[in-house]
């Protein structure tokens, strides 16, 4: 529900003080009980999160890295991958809190929306539409993916993120258009002072050994980027590919800007 172990702790042991100071003998459904609370403190700290924009801190953030040198744990990055996926996961985090909450409880706890509805102070039938609405864009635009020029675009982002990680300098060159430009978002302290960058070499440079934290994901129906690191999402590539070449990567890093795209997970 949280995509942060720390958070995931924090409700834990917040769930565990409201448990510590109510009468248990009078709780029917002890698993129900503690389902309730542990969702509405998550709940309240999605919320919170989303009205500080604590979902984006890049101030302090550094560029992700493939090793524990990030202070990631392996383990649970692998939970993580496993249970949900990491691409539902940094969709999940353009998700309003009710709408995260209704779709987790319901699709991946198997919570019946009667069960969900007061959890979120809505009906069901409110509760049943939030985690509709999470659900398609979850799942992604199918008939879109179909298409095979979707698949050669795919195909082409792939071998770019390839290159970037694994810093092959000439691999990226043969990806982008000779003439390509990165607009890249001030937001994102690390390169505010290079918003725009011109050429397939100097592009190159940008992205060689970097974008370990990137995955695929839908970006209003065409294929993108999403940088983001155990979940946390940090910025949002759009791309412009013309004739099998990338010529225009426009980073997205302001919250507001990406609130306001529709995020949805590739299908394979």
């Amino acid at each position: 529900m949280l995509g942060s172990l720390s958070e995931a702790d924090d409700a834990v042991q917040e769930s565990w003080i409201r448990l510590s100071r109510t009468d248990s003998s009078k709780v029917e459904n002890m698993g129900g009980w503690l389902t309730t609370i542990v969702s509405r403190v998550c709940l309240d700290m999605l919320r919170t999160r989303k009205s500080r924009r604590e979902e984006l801190t890049l101030a302090s953030v550094p560029e992700p890295v493939n090793n524990q040198q990030d202070g990631s744990d392996p383990e649970y990055e692998t939970l993580l991958a496993d249970s949900v996926g990491l691409a539902m996961l940094m969709v999940l985090g353009n998700l309003n809190p009710a709408e995260r909450i209704a779709f987790v409880l319901h699709d991946i706890f198997a919570l019946s929306f009667s069960e969900i509805a007061p959890i979120i102070e809505r009906n069901e039938i409110a509760a049943r539409q939030l985690a509709s609405r999470a659900r398609r864009r979850v799942q992604g635009a199918k008939a879109t993916a179909d298409s095979e020029e979707f698949k050669r675009k795919r195909e082409l982002v792939d071998a770019f993120l390839a290159a970037s990680r694994s810093g092959d300098f000439g691999k990226l060159l043969a990806v982008l258009d000779p003439d390509v430009v990165l607009r890249q978002d001030p937001a994102f302290p690390p390169v505010a002072a290079w918003p725009i960058v011109h050429g397939a070499e100097a592009v190159a440079k940008g992205f060689a050994g970097r974008a370990q934290g990137a995955r695929q994901v839908l970006i209003n129906g065409s294929v993108g980027v999403v940088v983001a690191p155990r979940g946390q999402m940090l910025f949002v590539l759009e791309l412009k590919i013309v004739e099998g070449k990338i010529t225009e990567i426009e980073m997205i890093a302001e919250q507001s800007r990406i609130r306001q795209l529709d995020l949805a997970e590739m299908k394979d």
